[in-house]
């Protein structure tokens, strides 16, 4: 049974409507790559699991539970936790505060954070407004671990970073695959996406086109979907 389930979902803002019909799975322990161009739909998907953009049709099921219907609190008590596109982390805080501010009871600590990001260490009595971007990018996804979440969403994943960032966070994200961590992630940098997933999906359009181990992903279905 999957983890995280979406079939034929539809989502609006307003009379626009942005997905038409998205079927996307997440099982216990893999990592999902959720790809498309801009515009496609990848966030507003992400918004529906967790409720800030409501599904109008469709299913959305976690740990075998429909939770389309349920308030955006309640959807991440229930175990999913998301890294937001831009980061968003508490500027007036320190690092340490805003750790300790999600920690929910687990394996996943503030000593257990710090020892994936060293960095988190050196800088845990900064405010996180003066971090460097790839510094909150980690602090982001730090965050999320300290709610011990069973599915780990990650959206853009490494987008505008220096490249030996992007290295540490795909570092990261490897350590936490080998870990069991289930982990769905959205992100354009398929040489150091694609050698992590375990099975990808593509969004063009505001619906799934695309599902497959990577090796599946041809060169020209890249260039099809995910094609400047």
């Amino acid at each position: 049974m999957s983890l995280l389930e979406l079939k034929n979902v539809e989502a609006f803002y307003g009379a626009s409507q942005a997905l038409f019909g998205v079927n996307l799975a997440v099982r216990e322990g893999e990592v999902v790559a959720l790809m498309g161009r801009n515009g496609m739909g990848k966030t507003t998907t992400i918004r529906s699991v967790f409720g800030l953009t409501r599904a109008r049709a469709g299913s959305i099921r976690f740990a075998g539970r429909e939770i389309a219907a349920l308030r955006p609190y309640r959807i991440a008590r229930l175990g999913l936790g998301l890294v937001p596109e831009g980061r968003r982390c508490f500027p007036n805080l320190t690092v340490a505060e805003n750790l300790l501010a999600a920690a929910r009871d687990g394996e996943w600590t503030f000593r257990r954070v710090v020892g994936l990001f060293p960095r988190l260490a050196e800088r845990r009595d900064q405010y996180a407004n003066s971090l460097s971007g790839g510094e909150q990018q980690m602090l982001a996804i730090g965050r999320a671990l300290m709610t011990n979440p069973r599915l780990l969403i990650l959206d853009e994943a490494t987008e505008g970073l220096a490249p030996v960032i992007r290295r540490d966070i795909w570092a990261a994200i490897a350590r936490l695959k080998a870990g069991g961590q289930s982990i769905l992630v959205v992100d354009k940098t398929l040489s150091e996406l694609l050698p992590v997933a375990d099975r990808c999906f593509v969004l063009e359009k505001g619906a799934t086109v695309f599902e497959g181990p990577p090796q599946a992903l041809t060169p020209e279905l890249q260039d099809r979907y995910l094609g400047v």
